[in-house]
């Protein structure tokens, strides 16, 4: 029996569809690609070289003695592999990327465009700074931004990413403390179980011994047992607000006002400002200091391992010791104070060799001026919105971890609705490739177990949503209806099948060899 589908095309429920296999191993438009150093181009080469001059013998040793070891490929078959292999990934210029805790976002091109204007792809960190007056410029009123978003007096801008930001609070908090004479005494920092991963191994990593706080059973801080292990040995506490279950720390301000009164420091993971920004400022918060994900929040591209930039806003109390370099504007116009001395004397050092990623800060003031601070507040205003429409459109079969009460920007289901099925969380992931989605993230947060956290992002359109929807409602009725067969095997559609992720993770293949017995890389 046929039915429609959201967008009106006739579909079959809960049947996985048998294909006959192609000679090419293609899919109809999806053509099957091997790897480059199985193609055929042993051999040959795509460009002409004119013969080099001389000998090599000044190379001495170093001259190559062996085969190079790479096929040789025309522009046209270069330029069709790469086309190929980029058609077997998901992208979310293709559609919705629900990977939680991850905002993974449209991206303006007009920020693109923006980040590759000559004035800003093309300087030197190295340059006279009178000959980029225009990028400093550019460097201080971002920074004014982030600032009067988050309420905080300073910014450091050169971290590299959030775990380089928790990096630089942390050092910013040591310093704070051992200028107070205080540090060998506070060495352990208090995270919850509900922060995000990279805080207990970023405290540990600056030296920290970290002790747990637990949480409630409705997703917070449990403030309680926070204020049992406060004392004059604690350095620090890092809470992600919202946190990674999707939900606000509702007790934020105890939460500050119990650390501070221990002499301790507030430091607030931001990966997930955008789900705050322009509605709450941290730094009304009590918030000493805290990360902003720009790769994140304000549209830089995701994934991938960068690049990425998490700048820092500190607190009064710990912007004397923020690290170098920041811009300050004078009579003679923009500057960057570079070394810890003079007026950067309690500064614990510096990050990075230069000012940080100059990218990444050309992509995020464009999108901030772009949306204007109503705009911004709207951004946090979607991205809730679309979160906890797809938690109520859900919830009637799935379940929701914490049932009570609207999420943030992430909604987050449990397993709890497959037990009997013989479907695990993996298996329903590997059927959404199917459908064509990227999975959502799986079995995190670990306080919850057989995880599915889904994060629809601001930009998502209803329409999109929807057709999201429908395709995980019909999934979950395939479940719990038995159909088991369609999701032990899933994915069937994709390029590859399931793999084996644990020996794969055990035991990577990471270098290519020629099969035994064949001289390709003779050739």
């Amino acid at each position: 029996m046929s039915t429609m589908n959201t967008v009106g095309r006739p579909t079959t429920p809960n049947r996985v569809e048998s294909k006959p296999a192609t000679l090419t191993g293609g899919r109809g438009l999806l053509q099957d690609e091997h790897l480059i150093f199985e193609s055929d181009g042993w051999g040959k080469t795509g460009v002409d070289l004119p013969e080099p001059k001389g000998t090599g013998a000044d190379l001495g040793d170093l001259v190559r003695k062996d085969p190079i070891g790479l096929p040789g490929l025309s522009e046209p078959e270069t330029m069709r592999h790469y086309v190929r292999l980029s058609q077997k990934n998901h992208a979310i210029d293709l559609a919705i990327y629900p990977l939680g805790s991850c905002t993974m976002k449209h991206n303006p091109r007009l920020n693109e465009k923006m980040a590759r204007l000559p004035g800003f792809s093309d300087i030197h960190p190295l340059q006279p700074q009178s000959t980029v007056q225009g990028a400093l410029e550019l460097m201080d009123t971002l920074a004014h931004w982030l600032k009067t978003l988050t309420g905080m007096p300073a910014v450091a801008l050169s971290p590299k990413a959030g775990a380089h930001g928790e990096l630089c609070g942390l050092m910013a908090i040591r310093a704070a403390h051992e200028a107070k004479g205080e540090h060998e005494q506070r060495r352990k920092v208090l995270v919850p179980t509900s922060a995000h991963g990279t805080n207990p191994a970023t405290a540990a990593f600056v030296g920290y011994t970290v002790v747990e706080v637990a949480q409630t059973d409705d997703g917070r801080v449990d403030v309680a047992d926070l204020a049992a292990k406060l004392g004059p040995d604690v350095a620090a506490i890092m809470v992600t607000n919202p946190n990674t279950c999707g939900l606000f720390e509702r007790d934020i301000l105890e939460i500050s006002r119990l650390t501070h009164e221990a002499g301790a420091y507030f430091y607030c993971d931001g990966a997930n400002f955008n789900a705050i920004v322009g509605r709450v400022r941290p730094g009304d918060l009590g918030v000493d200091a805290m990360h902003i994900n720009l790769h994140k929040t304000f549209s830089t591209p995701h994934g991938g391992g960068g690049p990425g930039a998490g700048p820092v806003v500190l607190s009064e109390a710990l912007a004397p010791f923020a690290p170098a370099p920041w811009v300050v504007a004078g009579d003679d116009g923009f500057k960057l104070v570079e070394f810890a001395e003079g007026e950067a004397e309690q500064a614990f050092g510096r990050l990075c060799a230069f000012q940080g990623q100059m990218g990444m800060y050309v992509r995020a003031l464009s999108y901030m001026m772009s949306h204007g601070s109503d705009g911004l507040r709207q951004v946090a205003e979607d991205a809730v919105l679309n979160a906890n429409y797809i938690k109520a459109r859900l919830q009637d079969l799935m379940s929701p971890a914490f049932p009570d009460g609207p999420c943030m920007h992430e909604a987050l289901f449990d397993d709890e609705w497959l037990k009997g099925t013989e479907v695990t969380t993996l298996d329903f992931a590997k059927a959404m490739i199917d459908e064509g989605f990227h999975p959502m993230t799986m079995y995190f947060p670990l306080v919850v177990h057989g995880a599915m956290l889904i994060e629809p992002t601001e930009t998502e359109s209803k329409q999109e949503l929807d057709r999201f929807i429908e395709a995980m409602r019909a999934l979950a009725t395939a479940a719990m209806a038995g159909d088991v067969d369609r999701f032990k095997g899933a994915p069937f559609h994709a390029p590859l099948k399931r793999l084996d992720e644990t020996r794969a993770a055990r035991q990577p293949v990471l270098r290519w060899t020629a099969p035994e017995g064949s001289n390709i890389a003779a050739e």
